[in-house]
């Protein structure tokens, strides 16, 4: 019927057959109901808009379909019905593709930015945006530009942005397409940075304008930042969340997602956190005074502190045990039923934990202080304490000191581990802690290795015929080879009495001290030359990461208050006099920083009707790739130029060869 249609079905069988099972219940579903069928019909026609499908298969489809339905099927009544909405759904997608197939959608099939540029070059000033953001056909549309990213025409989907975003001019009005693009697409940054992360600085570099004139050193820069801020309830905007979520070092140190940071961070976020680490640090001090410092205190012959400081140290320990072990069960409650209900899981085989446990600090205190007020000494003493109120120093208190003190020792470093939050004031410490943190990986490839090359040679030496006391058995070997290799072994000369087991210890020590210590050095080394290149980026996704988690907690009126002070709604000045665009901020930078020598914005004269189109540039089509059409042209002319010439030559030297010989038969004769 159609040969070239096959072209189209070039999918696995089991496509087809999930195809053929979607057409046989649009069918039916035709008569049931009809009214939705002509909303999803119309969807499914825009669709195939993008995939760039000819209208003139329709018909051999329809046919085909119908022949296949008679082969199965006697009943004409069947056929008949199943032909006629069969032909009108084909009626309906051949309308809606012939309405929907613009310019743009075509250059997008072609993935072509040299057709996009002369496609969006007939379209009216005033709906230029609207041609590439919008395809309507009834009450379906599509969005050229959603479509460009879906199915990989990136070097469309650039195209389109640039051309967004790029501020062009009459005498009487701006045209930006910031606002339209963010109005129909408000989680453009979240597609991007899922489906064409290379676009996003694409994106980002069109939200600023840098002017091209200097005045006292410093360039103006228009920051268009109003979307990246807040979204169209007011609410702070999960810009930064997402880019948060795509954890690119590159992109957040972009100017513009740093500004927007920073900016939050400073104004309204860093209060906030304020408040809540400030109560943490409380808690700390009062923590640390009840482990470490109460209970030492003019200790009499008993090992009791006098009266006051036990009471003192029974209040703290019960602040410790209702405020903060509290709170930490209050807030992990909320966060595994907020993770469960939203989906937020991470699976290890068919284990499902909720997503807040990465952070897995907070979750091993909160252990340990509940194992810590099940071993409380001062409790398990109350009904044993000899006339003295709080005391610890019961029988069976004193059997659970020693774990206890462990167990609290423990508790303490994660609180201090918890306060590497605070490192966010400096971009230069946060990124000091976070390459620590990822060199942490190595040591502990190290340790590994290292306990490998200690029980291996601990066995060899248990196995030797010897007399040492230090080596004796398994366990005393073990610790002694990882004192050997730290450096506090220091009784080598009593190794001299067994020769066997002074060639164990010094194999051992050019094992692990010479090349084990040395590889670790160079494993070091190399990882942080990785990361320093991006240690800067690591620390800003750090500072987005406490935004994004301290903004539900900012009062409404601090927010209000603070887009109220950024005025967004007010359009910035370009200079002196030239009242610009709304929706960003003006710094002012050094001239040095970034040095622009052409004007950014597109200024055109003549007609500033918005229904006219916007003359063609000045070297509009003389970019990269036409320049090398020019050229293969070139090229391709000058060869045929040659050959033709070369051609001629060889002909004319045939006639002169044949002329020579005609006048030496000639002359002989």
């Amino acid at each position: 019927l159609a040969p070239a249609g096959q072209d189209y079905f070039k999918q696995s069988t089991t496509r087809l057959y999930f195809i053929a099972d979607k057409l046989v219940g649009m069918v039916l579903d035709m008569y049931k109901e009809p009214k939705r069928m002509v909303e999803d019909i119309s969807a499914l026609g825009l669709r195939h808009v993008g995939y760039g499908i000819p209208t003139d298969l329709f018909g051999p489809f329809v046919t085909a379909c119908v022949k296949v339905v008679r082969m199965l099927t006697d009943d004409d009544a069947a056929e008949e019905a199943f032909r006629w909405s069969l032909n009108l759904i084909s009626r309906m997608l051949t309308r809606v593709i012939n309405e929907g197939s613009t310019i743009v959608m075509k250059a997008i099939n072609v993935n072509s930015n040299k057709m996009l540029k002369k496609a969006v070059g007939c379209a009216p000033r005033g709906k230029r945006a609207l041609w590439v953001l919008n395809v309507q056909v009834g009450t379906q549309s599509i969005s050229p530009l959603m479509w460009a990213i879906e199915t990989g025409s990136l070097e469309a989907a650039r195209g389109i942005i640039v051309d967004l975003l790029t501020i062009r001019a009459d005498r009487d009005r701006y045209y930006y397409g910031m606002d339209i693009m963010f109005e129909r697409h408000s989680n453009i940054i979240n597609l991007l940075c899922l489906d064409a992360p290379a676009l996003l600085p694409v994106l980002l570099d069109g939200l600023i304008w840098r002017s091209r004139i200097a005045e006292n050193g410093q360039r103006r820069v228009n920051y268009y930042i109003k979307h990246l801020v807040v979204d169209e309830q007011g609410d702070f905007a999960k810009s930064v969340e997402w880019i948060r979520d795509h954890a690119d070092p590159k992109i957040v140190v972009h100017p513009v997602i740093s500004m927007v940071t920073d900016m939050v961070w400073s104004r309204v976020a860093l209060r906030s956190f304020m408040a809540g680490k400030a109560w943490f640090i409380f808690t700390l001090l009062v923590f640390v005074s009840s482990q470490s410092l109460l209970g030492r205190l003019q200790l009499d012959e008993t090992g009791n502190p006098p009266d006051t400081v036990r009471i003192a140290l029974f209040v703290s320990r019960c602040f410790i045990y209702l405020c903060s072990l509290g709170q930490w069960l209050m807030l992990h409650l909320k966060s595994t039923v907020r993770d469960y209900r939203q989906g937020h899981l991470i699976r290890y085989g068919r284990c499902a934990i909720p997503e807040y446990l990465m952070d897995w600090q907070s979750l091993i205190l909160t252990v340990l202080l509940i194992m810590m007020l099940c071993m409380e000494p001062i409790l398990h003493c109350l009904n044993s304490s000899d006339g003295k109120l709080f005391t610890q120093q019961c029988a069976e208190g004193k059997s659970l000191n020693s774990v206890y003190s462990v167990v609290s020792g423990v508790a303490i470093v994660l609180y201090f581990l918890l306060l590497l939050d605070l490192s966010v004031f400096s971009t230069r410490v946060a990124a000091f802690v976070l390459i620590c943190t990822r060199v942490m990986s190595e040591v502990a490839l190290f340790l590994f290795g290292l306990t490998f090359f200690v029980v291996a040679f601990a066995c060899a030496v248990s196995a030797l015929e010897q007399d040492s006391p230090d080596f004796q058995g398994i366990h005393w070997s073990s610790l002694q080879l990882y004192k050997i290799t730290f450096g506090m072994f220091s009784d080598f000369d009593s190794l001299q009495e067994n020769p066997a087991l002074l060639v164990s210890i010094f194999i051992y020590v050019v094992t692990t001290v010479i090349f084990m210590l040395n590889l670790l050095i160079a494993q070091l080394n190399c990882s942080y030359q990785a990361t320093y290149e991006d240690m800067v980026g690591y620390a800003r996704l750090n500072r987005s990461k406490i935004v994004v988690d301290t903004m539900p907690s900012v009062p409404r009126w601090r927010w209000e208050r603070f887009i109220a002070s950024l005025r967004l709604d007010e359009r910035v000045e370009f200079g002196e006099g030239d009242i610009g665009l709304a929706g960003g901020i003006q710094v002012w930078e050094p001239a040095s920083a970034n040095i622009t020598t052409v004007d950014t914005i597109r200024r055109f004269g003549g007609s500033t009707s918005p229904a006219a189109q916007w003359p063609e540039e000045e070297g509009g089509g003389d970019d990269e790739e036409d320049r090398f059409d020019k050229l293969e042209k070139l090229i391709e002319k000058a060869m045929k130029r040659m050959s033709a010439q070369g051609m001629s030559g060889s002909a004319s030297d045939q006639q002169a060869s044949g002329s020579i010989h005609d006048s030496e038969g000639a002359s002989a004769s």
